[in-house]
């Protein structure tokens, strides 16, 4: 290392100052020694920010910004640059866990009071950060131009129309134009990549300035410059370098990334919370989703947003809304002085405000469940009750963290008004008409919300009864010096995880009954996607250029992709399946010119690239399956799963034709209505079950099989890259594993006579 030690003096002879700077903010910077894991949230945000921004880059040099490519360029990065669709992964999971771990990290600032004295600095560069990470992720969310993505930000952008005089004129300066187009897209991606990231990046380091200026908070809310040495330096305390980074840090970091890549190889689109489905489709201003919700980490605020269903005085329900989500941010700014209690931590704070605590954490996730179903009057009302509690937790801080900050009086009047807005709640709730449920053929069948208006009437007693419950309050005396559990352990962490669970499973339970079926009219068939079984996609392969072809295009895979991902001889491709004079380069479009389309069926046929990853692969399965008889449609024919469908049955000739016959239905209690006497099904659904007017080519059992090829075939080219990706990230978690062992003792090493 003598070379190393060289270098080090040539730089700092050169830059005197640099090795001050090191010792300043890392050799002789000393950290309390009781850091939980809690802590380790800060550190894991910046290596999510180092992996944001790299990944950044490299998608930014194959990525087009205008309205007419941008989805294609990501499509082309997933499929055609190499190991590009990692780096997709990387970035778009990132995002989810920066959000992820930001929170946590905020949340931990709360429990152990590190936005008190003389820390207030500290976490208004913090909450700014989180402010511009959220413009950051909106921007980024935009730039896929998939459908989720235009109709989020129309109804996002539309929100600052609601702001009284300048409001349009906001909303116009934003698009950069009357409504979103190619020109938002750009002004869009140059924020994103440029101006907000230089924004947050300067954030940071003033974020870590004014942290290591005042010193580090630790779970016991003690001040470890306040004993020291002869040498003045904290008896509590150790060096930030080399105990907690790299040694102590390392472990968590290796933890997080084998939770990461086990996302970003396994699960990449985490159930469409990550990657949401409707965003696999280009961007449509024609073609509005079912349902729109930002992605998750926003939901919280946009719940505030739609729980405002009424104008209050002259402030209508859409400003209110929109004032509601801006105010839940801006609260946070003013937290420092909200808090008075005596005690910083919550370790020493009483079980009035551990309970709080608990409401608010459970609240907040609430909000967030709530934010990406869709809307009912029960959702609502339970929305609207978290909204409440969520300002209520706040502005009524001064009162339950120290019962001498405000007279008795002013106590009284701020509770009092929170437990009467819960009573309008709950007298609301009643009224509504979900709370009895609804009754049909005599049976009460649905999810009353009475629960809503249980919970919303024990917050307005909880209310009315907080100044009293604050004298019982009891706050412990922190102790001199620093301990490594505080008394407490993982045991109450659990314990209030499980509680917190608890609080979030019930009422989104009671107001969460979806109704309705996955597959149009009826429940999704199952089906085992396999992209290891060559034979069944080299068969799907077939039956799609020979039936779906001739309408549908696969406009992102390429021939020469396709042939050697399913073992198909270049000479066979070319002649069997690469039609007119395509070669073998080239991308898999459609023959069926988009004029003679629109006019032979009102509208272009879709890509079927993606089509599986917009609905799912059981949807395709069950669809293709269900096409019968319609004569009152112009094609002929209807489908199930996607009625008054517009398109002819493409594999008629191969299935046949089938006809509605009667069917059971089922009942209110989800089994299948019976006849009382007789015990047997009713056939009461006209169109229950099948029957063939005429046969096929190929028998029911046949072209079953069909369909699972063709829709096996569909899944590989959603995702070419599936097997790989499952093959490699097994390959990099057995590595993490290993690494996470070899960092764990070295840990153990260097940490074993601190504690």
């Amino acid at each position: 290392m003598g070379w190393f030690t060289s270098l080090c003096t040539w730089v700092d002879r050169r830059v005197p100052g640099l090795q001050g700077q090191w010792k300043y903010h890392m050799s002789e910077y000393y950290a309390p020694k009781n850091f939980n894991f809690w802590y380790f949230f800060g550190v894991l945000s910046l290596v999510i920010l180092v992996i944001q921004l790299g990944t950044g880059v490299w998608l930014l040099m194959s990525f087009e910004g205008s309205s007419e490519r941008a989805f294609a360029s990501v499509e082309y990065i997933m499929r055609d640059v190499e190991m590009g669709w990692i780096i997709r992964y990387m970035h778009s999971t990132g995002a989810s866990a920066f959000f992820l771990v930001v929170y946590m990290h905020m949340f931990r600032g709360l429990l152990y009071g590190s936005y008190r004295a003389p820390r207030e600095l500290v976490w208004i560069f913090g909450m700014t950060i989180y402010v511009a990470l959220m413009a950051e992720a909106f921007l980024g969310y935009v730039l896929p131009w998939g459908q989720m993505s235009f109709w989020g930000a129309q109804v996002i952008i539309s929100l600052f129309g609601a702001i009284p005089v300048v409001g349009e004129a906001i909303v116009e300066w934003i698009r950069g134009d009357y409504l979103i187009s190619g020109i938002t897209l750009n002004r869009f991606m140059s924020l994103h990549v440029v101006a907000v990231p230089i924004v947050l990046l300067a954030l940071v380091v003033l974020h870590i300035l004014a942290l290591h200026e005042v010193g580090s908070n630790n779970p016991d809310g003690v001040e470890i410059k306040a004993t020291k040495d002869e040498k003045g330096k904290p008896l509590d305390g150790i060096p930030f370098y080399p105990y907690y980074l790299p040694v102590h840090d390392m472990t968590a970091i290796v933890v997080f990334l084998f939770a990461f890549c086990g996302v970003v190889f396994f699960f990449p689109e985490m159930g469409g919370y990550f990657l949401e489905h409707a965003n696999f489709e280009e961007a449509n201003p024609l073609k509005t989703p079912e349902h729109i919700a930002p992605v998750w980490y926003f939901t919280p605020f946009y719940s505030m947003l739609r729980a405002v269903t009424f104008p209050i005085g002259g402030i209508t329900a859409k400003l209110g809304g929109f004032m509601a989500m801006g105010g839940a941010i801006a609260v946070l700014f003013v937290l420092p002085w909200l808090d008075r209690s005596k005690a910083i931590s919550v370790r020493y704070r009483g079980n009035l405000t551990k309970a709080m605590m608990i409401l608010f954490a459970a609240c907040f996730i609430i909000l967030g469940i709530l934010g990406v179903k869709a809307v009912t009057e029960a959702r609502t009302l339970l929305a609207q009750v978290a909204v409440v509690f969520y300002f209520g937790f706040f502005l009524t801080m001064p009162v339950w963290t120290n019962k001498d900050a405000c007279s008795k009086r002013m106590q009284y009047i701020l509770c009092g008004i929170y437990a009467l807005a819960f009573f309008l709640l709950t007298v609301l709730n009643v009224t509504s008409g979900d709370f009895y449920g609804q009754v049909v053929d005599g049976v009460r069948v649905t999810h009353p919300s009475y629960l809503v208006g249980a919970i919303s009437l024990a917050l307005a007693a909880f209310f009315a009864l907080l100044p009293r419950l604050t004298e019982r309050n009891v706050t412990k005396e922190p102790p001199a010096r620093i301990t490594m559990d505080g008394g407490q352990g993982y045991k109450a962490f659990f314990l209030g995880l499980i509680v917190v669970g608890f609080l979030v499973f019930i009422p989104v339970k009671a107001v969460g009954a979806e109704t309705g079926f996955h597959c149009g009219t009826i429940d999704c068939e199952h089906i085992q996607i396999d992209p290891t079984d060559k034979v069944s996609l080299q068969n799907g392969a077939k039956w799609y250029m020979n039936y779906c072809y001739g309408c549908h295009s696969t406009q992102y895979a390429r021939y020469g992709r396709v042939a050697e991902d399913l073992e198909i001889p270049e000479e066979i491709m070319l002649s069997t399946l690469v039609l007119g004079d395509q070669k073998i380069g080239d991308l898999i479009e459609g023959s069926m010119r988009e004029e003679d389309a629109k006019a032979w069926f009102g509208s272009a046929p879709p890509d079927l690239t993606l089509v599986t990853r917009v609905r799912s692969p059981e949807w395709v399965y069950t669809y293709l399956k269900n096409f019968y008889q319609d004569d009152s449609r112009p094609m002929g024919v209807n489908n199930k799963v996607f009625p008054d469908v517009g398109m002819p049955h493409a594999l008629l000739e191969v299935q046949g034709l089938q006809s509605c016959a009667p069917g059971p239905v089922e009942a209110h209690n989800g089994g299948v209505k019976q006849d009382p006497l007789t015990g047997e099904h009713l056939l009461e659904d006209p169109c229950g079950t099948y029957e063939l007017a005429y046969e096929g080519m190929l028998t029911p059992e046949e072209f079953d099989q069909v369909a699972h090829d063709l829709t096996n075939y569909l899944a590989y080219m959603a995702e070419p890259m599936a097997q790989q990706r499952r093959e490699l990230g097994t390959n990099v978690l057995l590595f993490l594993a290993l690494l996470f062992v070899l960092v764990w003792l070295l840990n153990r090493e260097y940490w074993k006579e601190i504690h």
